[in-house]
């Protein structure tokens, strides 16, 4: 059982978070661009978690627990968050009163960059530009 816990533990103490820099890229699953397949695709500040890093790949796994190598030009330290409800509003300032307009609303999977948080909610920016407030509640 310790045994079991130590290996946990230090699997999340050594997770890194990150981003993709790139516009798009290949998710793959063995740290090669040749002999694997690309599961899926991720766009620009979509988060991931490092769990191990293999020459110039990396393993992570994202929001939903998928899991899988992408290569290390492809990343950032760029801080980002990506929403996990499948209905989230964007807002011109922090809060949710009857002052506060809603920009727009998003589904479940849109990747943001941080640019500040106040409290609970965090100002975001989209790849696109689109930018707004967050509540945290609404993120990974």
């Amino acid at each position: 059982m310790i045994l079991v816990f130590s290996m946990v533990f230090c699997q999340s103490a050594f997770a890194e978070r990150m981003s993709i820099s790139a516009s798009t890229a290949n998710i793959r699953s063995g740290p090669d661009n040749k002999g694997y397949d690309i599961l899926w695709k991720a766009e620009k500040y979509y988060p991931i978690e490092v769990l191990e890093k293999k020459g110039d790949w990396y393993f992570f796994k994202d929001f939903e627990g998928d899991k899988g190598w992408i290569h290390k030009s492809l990343v950032s330290q760029t801080p980002s968050v990506i929403t996990k409800a499948d209905k989230c509003n964007v807002r011109s300032e922090p809060g949710s009163g009857s002052a506060v307009e809603i920009l727009f609303t998003l589904e479940k999977g849109v990747p943001f960059k941080v640019i500040e948080k106040k409290g609970d909610w965090i100002w975001v920016e989209h790849a696109d530009g689109d930018k707004g407030w967050i509540h945290q509640s609404l993120v990974w």
